[in-house]
């Protein structure tokens, strides 16, 4: 298999290409006309660069690709709406239609977000459809899968939705961005009670790479969400041990919610990071245990590391690179 990642350089694209890699495929990987790509080079693997906001770009990048992997996009808690459509809606539809025609596959690595964020999501499955939330990040990728169906439907491209939960391991936001708040003050919300509805990454790639090898996806939507029961009371106590820190204090959803809004509310507009985001708050104080069913059945996905070889790997990374 042929595959072009997007996002190659992130934290999932980097676990996705060495795995790719590892089981003899082809990897073409898109980055910046100015990133430094030397590290994918030296893997092994072809560069081609562009610009997923400027189509011109984009030009002869499916040649010869069996896959797309797309994963590229705005990835953080804050910013306008027009900063996450730009990165996210348009240049998702701009892959699209270089690809269709070409590739035989394409897999949108979308979110749980797309549900819509701030109401409790357990138990919600796969054939659901996605919500606007009025969070500019949720919205976009609603949006965005229902644009990468239509695409499907109308018979340009097979299209497969990967709809990760909170995804955790080496170098995550929910390890960089937490550890740095924990430096001043990390609350826990409604104390922490509910699961913190993750996935390690590299179980999330095991389901992504079915995802596009399974001819049973085309056409379908998948969570991926790790079988741990996990709360986030013990997963913010357990990373704040690897670098002696811990939350502190603690705020009903029902408080926290409309300080998110306003706080997002004031601070974007001023092109300030919020100090508290409503994703953040969302993400923190709601049940999103998205059922899996799916997933198992059709792909035959199932968690492989357990979390305590998580907390391991993460453990390691922060005392390496992070602290």
């Amino acid at each position: 298999m042929k595959a072009l990642v997007t996002g190659a350089t992130g934290f999932i694209g980097s676990f996705l290409t060495k795995k790719l890699i590892a089981t003899r495929h082809g990897v073409r990987a898109l980055v910046l006309p100015a990133e430094n790509a030397s590290c994918l080079e030296d893997a092994g693997m072809e560069i081609f660069r562009g610009d997923l906001t400027k189509p011109e770009s984009l030009r002869g990048i499916c040649d010869g690709v069996d896959v797309v992997f797309h994963l590229a996009g705005r990835v953080t808690d804050w910013g306008t709406r027009k900063q996450f459509y730009t990165a996210i809606y348009n240049a998702t539809g701009n892959l699209l239609e270089e690809a269709s025609g070409k590739a035989t596959r394409f897999v949108y690595i979308s979110l749980i977000a797309a549900l819509g964020f701030g109401r409790h999501l357990k138990g919600a499955v796969e054939t659901d459809p996605g919500r606007l939330s009025g969070v500019p990040y949720n919205d976009a990728k609603t949006e965005t899968e229902t644009l990468v169906r239509r695409y499907h439907t109308e018979g340009k491209i097979r299209c497969t939705i990967v709809r990760p939960a909170n995804v955790i391991g080496p170098g995550s936001v929910w390890v960089r961005d937490i550890l740095d708040k924990m430096k001043l003050a990390l609350p826990l919300i409604d104390g922490g009670r509910y699961s913190g509805s993750f996935v390690y990454v590299e179980n999330l790639v095991d389901g992504i790479i079915l995802a596009a090898t399974r001819e049973i996806a085309a056409g379908k939507t998948y969570h991926l969400r790790d079988d741990w029961h996990v709360t986030w009371r013990r997963y913010l106590t357990d990373l704040g041990v690897c670098a002696g820190r811990k939350p502190r204090g603690n705020i009903p959803f029902a408080i926290a919610w409309p300080i998110a809004w306003l706080s997002d509310a004031i601070c974007t507009p001023l092109r300030i990071r919020p100090p508290v985001s409503r994703l953040g708050v969302a993400v923190l104080g709601r049940d999103n245990d998205v059922d899996t069913s799916l997933a198992r059945e059709d792909l035959g996905w199932a968690t492989r590391v357990p979390y305590g070889d998580a907390i391991k790997a993460i453990t390691a990374w922060v005392k390496e690179k992070h602290i």
